[in-house]
């Protein structure tokens, strides 16, 4: 069984959650985790704070948290790929570029800029058409504070936000296939996190490995690390959430 070092995380309370949230999704531990994305439901690791994480400069832009069994693939994927340019379209062009370069385009079908984002898909329609196309959706890490406004909030509900990637540097294709094997912690500044952990086709060892590591990663990031943790919880997008750790009354206060 995958291990935590975060102290008082009952292991065992972990493998009942993952089973149940198995068995509600009707998910086969066999099954592949190729096709479509929205076929596949994901699992959250919810973190309920005792205190709330303070809001700091830059806070827009996610941690990146290491996954022993991606949740993301570039086979089988339509991939789009998010960049920021100027009206001209410069950035754009230097992007398709650069992705003509590498063999097979490193899994990108399709490269945006922001300028068309403000455009092409400026109406509601636009958008949720753009959202539907593509089963993933990559950003250059400096537009990610623009992103809310340019794609809008359908993304976000379907939990198709696009993956940030640092294209400041040279190697794009270790870059995309990093974002894919991660998940993201974002620290917005409220008092409960929602991690995405693991897909309900993976394996049950392959989702409490990842939920572990997800974890560990994720507590290091908080302030006042595991001392500020009121409680865990597993979930989907439409169930209940499933307890996994829960401080008593007595131990709430952060020290």
């Amino acid at each position: 069984m995958a291990t935590s070092s975060c102290p008082g995380l009952d292991l065992a309370q972990v493998a009942k959650a993952v089973t149940a949230l198995k068995r509600f999704t009707g998910a086969q531990a066999e099954a592949p985790s190729a096709g479509l994305l929205d076929e596949d439901e994901f699992f959250y690791l919810m973190l309920s704070l005792k205190k709330t994480s303070p809001e700091r400069k830059g806070r827009d832009k996610p941690h990146r948290l290491p996954l022993p069994h991606p949740i993301h693939s570039f086979e089988g994927a339509d991939v789009c790929l998010l960049v920021k340019d100027d009206k001209a379209g410069e950035g754009h062009k230097k992007a398709k570029k650069r992705l003509a370069a590498l063999e097979g385009k490193a899994g990108v079908a399709k490269v945006i800029g922001t300028s068309k984002l403000r455009t092409k898909y400026e109406s509601f329609e636009a958008k949720r058409n753009l959202c539907n196309q593509f089963d993933l959706f990559l950003a250059d890490d400096r537009i990610l504070p623009s992103l809310p406004k340019l794609i809008g909030k359908q993304f976000f509900r379907r939990k198709k936000q696009p993956i940030p990637v640092k294209l400041s540097v040279k190697d794009w294709d270790a870059q995309f296939h990093k974002a894919a094997a991660s998940t993201y912690l974002h620290l917005s500044g409220g008092s409960c996190i929602s991690i995405k952990v693991a897909r309900a086709s993976q394996p049950e060892e392959h989702v409490r490995a990842n939920i572990a590591a997800v974890l560990d990663a994720a507590v290091a990031r908080i302030p006042k690390k595991w001392g500020n943790v009121q409680a865990l919880f597993l979930k989907t997008a439409d169930s209940v959430a499933l307890p996994l750790y829960q401080c008593a009354p007595d131990e709430a206060r952060v020290i």
